[in-house]
């Protein structure tokens, strides 16, 4: 399988990652991406970017090395209504809003609370993808996840980082068979994720595809093969090259 793109990394600027933008974009064209995304923690994480951050990425050229870069954040969802920490004004600024539920700016809720959050956020228009969905921070039920991911064309997670030993993460693993089980199933898209924080784990997704392996997942429903898919499926503008 022919990797096009990786769209969930993080730089220096998101406070607990280890490479500069203009490394990250060298690495992934070195491993012959045709689009990287960045996506910087939102405000609600520790140490990570001030709202100015994503007020001033007008400035960051969005071609370099060859490669297209998607500038965005990884949006945090704060609650059991799918209230997340960054508003309208800056949503409209990125290219690319990836939302997802992490432990130290969460109002925990039920299962049904969290689903419901979560199926929120799918279907706010802002959001193009759902990161980590079955990394186990909140307890979820799936299937109503993937049915509101089907309908709004919202791409759930295959988060490569946190099915990684090392994370100590023991229901990602089976969360995430689960997941793509469903959506093999209802026949609904899914992208992997390298969650890189650092540039030589761009593209890097050997946990993730030991699973799609596993359950003989499509392809064809892999968004990470054709940047022309990827972009009409989640309404994103072409660029002239494409």
């Amino acid at each position: 399988m022919k990797i096009a793109l990786d769209v969930h990394t993080h730089t220096l600027a998101s406070g607990h990652a280890f490479s500069t933008l203009q490394e990250m974009a060298r690495a992934a064209a070195d491993k012959g991406l045709e689009v990287l995304g960045i996506t910087e923690h939102s405000p609600g994480i520790p140490g990570s970017c001030d709202l100015i951050y994503f007020r001033n990425l007008h400035v960051v050229p969005r071609r370099m090395y060859g490669i297209e870069l998607l500038l965005g954040a990884e949006i945090n969802i704060l609650d059991g209504e799918g209230n997340l920490d960054l508003d309208e004004y800056y949503l409209q600024r990125l290219d690319l809003r990836i939302a997802g539920i992490h432990s130290l700016c969460y109002h925990w809720g039920t299962m049904e609370e969290n689903t419901h959050g979560m199926v929120q956020a799918i279907s706010n228009p802002y959001i193009h993808i759902i990161s980590h969905p079955g990394d186990g921070t909140a307890e979820l039920n799936f299937e109503p996840i993937v049915l509101a991911a089907k309908e709004h064309h919202t791409l759930l997670e295959i988060n490569n980082s946190s099915l990684n030993p090392v994370r100590n993460k023991p229901t990602a693993r089976p969360n995430n068979l689960e997941i793509l089980r469903l959506c093999k199933q209802y026949e609904v898209p899914v992208i992997l994720g390298s969650d890189a924080h650092i540039s030589f784990d761009i593209a890097v997704y050997d946990w993730a595809l030991e699973l799609v392996h596993e359950t003989e997942f499509p392809e064809a429903l892999i968004m990470n093969t054709d940047v022309r898919q990827f972009k009409q499926y989640l309404g994103i503008p072409m660029n002239d090259k494409e």
